[in-house]
């Protein structure tokens, strides 16, 4: 009895050290054990800025065709989506009248020059006045400029295309009485097209004359047409902080016209930036962290983090291209843990 005694202290004693040196949850995989990681290298990508801009396409010249004078129509000279060329006739307005003007302007102006070189002739035997003499020559350049009012007039009863282009829908009829406020016709040069968009502000530095664009519309759905930046407006919309911008599209086969939307795609290379993928930030309060892994031993570490791309964040700071953060297993890890990387495991 008496060495039983002094034995069971001693049992327990060693049970309780063995214990003590060996934890019993690494058997189960819990605390001090490694823990199974997935990892992603932070990496250089290019940040590209994307917007589609709404335009309004325009004819590249385009006029309503309207009488200088009040005048009844004698001839309709075109039809209605004629294309026609520069100078071409497109309306002849009745002129007998006019023309009567001319004739009777020509004949003072004929009658006012002969009588001032008669007197012209006489001035040297000093027969008439050097005043008189001026006032013959200053009737003779009224009757000039007569003559050429009367001639204006008369050119004004034919209507010329100012331009190339197709006419629109005839909108008189020969025998019309027509006066500066009436519209006959219209006239488009859509051989090319003005596509009138605009941008962001913040895109002033990406669009500049002389750029190439692509630009859609709903009517051509399978069709990219390709035009050029002519023209950058000098000032903002001081509310859409927003530019207008211009561009020409060729349009040979016609297939554009004038007031149709049309899309445009432009495109703002910021250079290459440092990104990890977004499920790898931890957010704590206002700050951000992630979790970097180095010789299989965590590290959190606070970032600043700048724009999101589809499935990226921009790193500003905090981060080297190259070191591996945790990507799946954020919630299991925190400061100094061991951890075992099966970003690259074979399942």
């Amino acid at each position: 009895m008496p060495s039983r005694i002094h034995v069971l202290p001693t049992l327990v004693f060693l049970c309780l050290s063995a214990c003590d040196e060996e934890p019993a949850e690494n058997a189960r995989g819990g605390w001090g054990s490694t823990t199974k990681i997935v990892t992603a290298p932070v990496e250089l990508r290019s940040m590209i800025d994307d917007i589609e801009a709404l335009g309004t396409a325009r004819a590249n010249e385009s006029i309503e065709i309207q009488p200088r004078i009040a005048s009844f129509v004698d001839r309709v000279a075109f039809e209605e989506g004629q294309m026609v060329q520069q100078g071409d006739l497109l309306i002849e307005l009745e002129n007998s009248e006019i023309v009567a003007g001319l004739a009777l302007a020509r004949a003072s102006l004929s009658e006012s020059q002969s009588i001032y070189d008669r007197s012209k002739a006489l001035a040297s035997s000093q027969a008439i006045s050097a005043s008189n003499l001026d006032q013959l020559l200053a009737q003779v350049e009224i009757d000039k400029a007569q003559v050429q009012a009367a001639r204006a007039r008369l050119d004004n009863t034919r209507i010329l295309a100012p331009f190339a282009g197709r006419v629109g829908l005839r909108r008189v009829s020969p025998g019309s009485l027509v006066d500066s406020q009436d519209v006959i016709t219209t006239l488009d040069d859509v051989s090319r097209i003005k596509l009138d968009f605009s941008v962001p502000e913040t895109f002033l530095t990406v669009v500049s004359a002389g750029m190439k664009i692509q630009a859609r519309s709903i009517v051509f759905p399978d069709r990219v047409f390709e035009g050029t930046v002519t023209s950058i407006d000098t000032r903002l919309d001081p509310v859409s902080r927003a530019v207008q911008i211009r561009a020409l599209i060729p349009n040979d086969d016609g297939g554009l016209k004038p007031g149709m939307f049309m899309t445009v795609d432009l495109q703002r290379d910021r250079g290459k930036v440092l990104v990890v993928h977004e499920q790898s930030i931890v957010p704590e309060g206002t700050s951000q962290f992630v979790f970097v892994v180095n010789m299989g031993t965590v590290e959190k570490r606070a970032v600043t983090i700048g724009r999101r791309i589809p499935g990226f964040v921009v790193i500003r700071e905090g981060l080297k291209l190259g070191e591996r953060v945790i990507t799946e297993g954020t919630g299991k890890v925190r400061q100094g843990s061991q951890v075992e990387d099966i970003s690259n495991a074979d399942f």
